[in-house]
């Protein structure tokens, strides 16, 4: 190797390792303060397997918690393979930095590395380097021009430019003309940095002594080693035509819209020459351009107007070099160049790539919480390549750039399951062209439940009936809660905590079914034993922890027609016993006789009681209140009515269906007590009944007999003895002042009970007369003095006689 050739390795060397400082300084500086970007350089056509980095120490975690982290490498092609135990990072496929990134200067894979636990994105850039893997080469490898001899020297002919894949030092670099004594060769540079050659006469030619020139043009690039492609020219020296096409201009420039509608004209070339005829003639044709030049435009050959063939994309290119060659008729050639600047437009609506997006959001997630990962993209640039997003929808999120372009969604307030299960979002990106474009990405993001709801119950309280007498496990009432949750946490378990029973533990009136609500009464209610209690009911779910709420539940016990109306007045005597009551002979119409009473356990309508006559010896004689129960005489008592009257009573309420008692009552017609004596002795009774009632009257009249001589002797021991008392009957006077006391019994008036009867003679009046304040005797009372003990005598349907002997007579029908 030669030293100029040393020399110009280690320039080129040089130049490439600036380079890549140059680009590792850029983007540092670009992401200074993105702890969360770690950059690494690989040369293109690296081998599969090759090492390119540890992630794993570079982004500073931990490798044992690799697993935890669960990281993910993403990119959209697989050029690299990542290692989950070691974080480590391979080649996995060819990378060819020509096909990826063209004739850019950088060239840059970016990887995301996306950790789901806890979730975050990091940014891996890789640098791509490029090698000299590709040598200079033209699009046509011969060519041929018609120069006339008449050419002077200095004329020049545009060869036209060579094309290198590979970009910096390891492009196209230089042309090389083959050794001549009538060419030399000049390097031209455009505005985009594209070298190409001009092919300069150095003297003038002579057909006559060599009609033929045979060059070759050689293209280098400055990689190590050097490569190189070669062009075979043919110069052809015709006989003279004297004036050559001349351009207007030797660099025609313009710019154009991408989009533009095919077919729109872009420019027009115009030549001209001096000559006439045929020599005059022009003609224009493209010369030596790139492929895209051809796929794109159209030219002209007779006015050399430049028309738009294809539409073109600032994207995908944005300018174009092109040569038009002017030919006359006698061969002359003249060239220019055209430069197009294709202008961007903002045609390029924005890509929203969700790159990650958690499952599952529980509805007490906290404020800020990142939940999803967007990228954005615009191919356009400038500002119509300037990307913000935001949500369309007022929702308790929000998006955030993050870096390059990268957006978070995160939590902004808080969130109700109950309220809204599902957020269906529209994340609208939109670039800053004029117009502005937009896309719209739409997520759904479903909320995850917590148990955050009680069960509720319809009403805080409740009222159920059930009627008494229920046969046991009849349904009674069914309380029903609702929980906004899900699954178990909306899973309602229902019990009875208490109640105002206190008798007999609760299990033993009512139950309740834990899945459904329904009560159940365990026993047969008794509406005159329990009117009413209270439960208190609760509704728990099954969530962890688990939430109640309760409710009351008043229960009333209805009342039915169970009872039958009790008769206490007149009251039923005992077997072969007959109830009389004394009317006088004297009585007019509308006399009250006397006043049946009647209770009803039950209550309401069927404790409503009427009283009714079922019976009469003389129907027209007597009628009865149907609501008082009062029988009063309906006339007067006629001659040919019979003293002795007997009437069936029916006490009936008002129940469904009504529920009723009888009772009968025996009436006597008579001025006194005597005289209605012998009605009352003419009993129905069979001969056995009559003799044990008069043996019951003989003892009794015997034993009171007794009694009374007993008091009669020891009031006189006591007058022979000086006793301080020396009235002996006065225990028979109430008050002294008054010749005869009466005491009448409690609740008289209204005639709620029997009634009683009192009788004590006095001492001061006749011993033959007696006080009778009633016909029917029942009670005597306070028979004996003050310090004595009392005797009480009842008497059924019984007359009180004084047998004028100091003795009072008790007789008993």
């Amino acid at each position: 190797m030669t030293a100029m050739e040393a020399s110009y390795i280690k320039g080129i060397k040089e130049l490439n390792l600036r380079q890549v400082l140059f680009l590792f300084i850029f983007w540092d500086l670009i992401n200074c303060g993105i702890p969360e970007q770690v950059q690494y350089s690989l040369s293109e056509e690296t081998e599969k397997k090759s090492f390119v980095g540890n992630l794993a120490k570079d982004l500073e975690l931990d490798v044992k918690q690799l697993s935890k982290c669960k990281l993910a490498v993403s990119s959209e092609k697989e050029y690299f393979a990542f290692n989950e135990q070691s974080g480590d990072l391979y080649v996995n496929d060819r990378i060819d930095r020509e096909k990826i990134c063209g004739n850019s200067a950088i060239c840059m894979l970016q990887l995301e590395v996306v950790a789901h636990n806890p979730l975050n994105i990091f940014h891996i850039k890789i640098f791509i380097l490029d090698i000299n893997d590709n040598a200079p080469y033209f699009r046509k490898k011969n060519i041929s021009l018609n120069l006339s001899e008449s050419h002077l020297p200095g004329a020049r002919f545009a060869l036209g430019n060579a094309e290198d894949k590979d970009i910096g030092i390891n492009a196209l670099q230089d042309y090389h003309l083959s050794s001549t004594l009538y060419f030399k060769l000049e390097v031209q540079e455009s505005k985009d940095g594209r070298k190409y050659a001009e092919l300069i006469l150095q003297k003038p030619l002579d057909r006559e002594k060599e009609h033929t020139h045979h060059l070759i043009l050689t293209a280098s690039d400055g990689g190590h080693p050097v490569k190189t492609g070669t062009l075979n020219i043919e110069v052809n020296v015709i006989d003279t035509n004297d004036n050559p096409p001349v351009f207007s201009q030797a660099t025609y420039k313009t710019s154009l819209k991408e989009n533009t509608p095919r077919g729109t004209s872009v420019l027009q070339v115009k030549a001209s020459d001096s000559d006439e005829g045929s020599n005059a003639e022009i003609s224009y044709i493209f010369w030596e351009n790139p492929e895209n030049v051809n796929q794109n435009f159209i030219l002209d050959p007779i006015d050399g107007t430049l028309s738009l063939k294809e539409s073109i994309d600032f994207e995908d290119r944005g300018s174009y070099m092109m040569i038009i060659r002017a030919s006359d008729g006698g061969g002359l050639v003249a060239d220019c160049s055209v430069e197009i600047e294709v202008l961007d437009e903002n045609d390029n609506a924005p890509d929203v790539i969700i790159t990650s997006l958690s499952s599952s959001i529980l509805e007490d997630i906290l404020t800020g919480t990142v939940v999803a990962l967007i990228k954005v993209h615009d191919r356009d640039s400038g500002l119509n390549g300037e990307v913000t997003c935001y949500l369309r929808e007022t929702v308790p999120f929000q998006v955030v750039s993050s870096s390059d372009n990268y957006f978070k969604l995160l939590i902004d307030g808080p969130l109700d399951r109950e309220k809204t299960p599902v957020y269906n979002l529209t994340i609208t990106a939109t670039d800053q062209g004029i117009p502005p474009l937009s896309t719209d990405k739409a997520i759904s993001v479903p909320i995850s439940d917590i148990n955050d709801n009680p069960p509720a119950f319809e009403k805080h309280s409740y009222v159920a009936y059930i009627p008494e007498n229920n046969p046991s496990g009849m349904s009674i009432f069914q309380v029903k809660a609702f929980d906004p949750d899900l699954d178990r946490n909306a899973q309602i378990t229902y019990s009875i905590l208490n109640s105002n029973v206190k008798d007999l533990p609760l299990s033993s009136y009512v139950s309740i079914n834990s899945e459904s609500g329904t009560l159940y009464a365990q026993r047969s209610f008794d509406y005159e034993q329990l009117r009413d209690f209270q439960l208190q009911v609760q509704a728990q779910d099954e969530g962890s922890p688990s939430l109640n709420n309760s409710a009351m539940v008043k229960v009333h016990v209805l009342d039915q027609n169970d009872n039958i109306p009790q008769i206490l007045y007149p009251s039923q005597t005992t077997q072969g016993s007959s109830f009389f009551e004394m009317v006088p002979r004297s009585a007019n119409s509308g006399y009250l006789v006397t006043k049946v009473v009647a209770v009803d356990a039950d209550s309401g309508h069927n404790a409503w009681l009427s009283f009714h006559l079922l019976h009469a010896t003389e129907p027209s004689l007597f009628i009865i209140g149907s609501h008082t129960g009062e029988i009063q005489t309906a006339r007067a008592l006629l001659e040919r009515d019979i003293t002795k009257q007997r009437l069936v009573i029916m006490v009936r309420d008002n129940g469904q269906p009504p529920l009723s008692a009888t009772t009968s009552l025996n009436l006597v017609f008579a001025q006194n007590f005597q005289e209605a004596l012998p009605e009352m002795n003419v009993q129905p009774n069979n001969s056995e009944d009559q003799s044990k009632l008069q043996f019951y009257l003989v003892l009794t009249l015997t034993l009171v007999s007794f009694l009374f001589l007993v008091a009669v002797i020891l009031s006189i021991i006591m007058k022979l003895q000086g006793s301080r008392n020396p009235t002996f009957f006065q225990c028979f006077i109430p008050n002294s002042h008054s010749k005869t006391g009466t005491v009448f019994p409690p609740n008289y008036e209204d005639g709620t009970l029997p009634y009683s009867y009192q009788i004590c003679l006095s001492t001061e009046s006749r011993r033959n007369e007696m006080t009778v304040l009633r016909p029917n005797v029942q009670i005597v009372e306070n028979f004996l003095c003050e310090d004595k003990p009392d005797t009480s005598v009842m008497a059924s349907e019984g007359k009180i006689f004084d047998s004028g002997k100091g003795m009072v007579d008790f007789l008993f029908f």
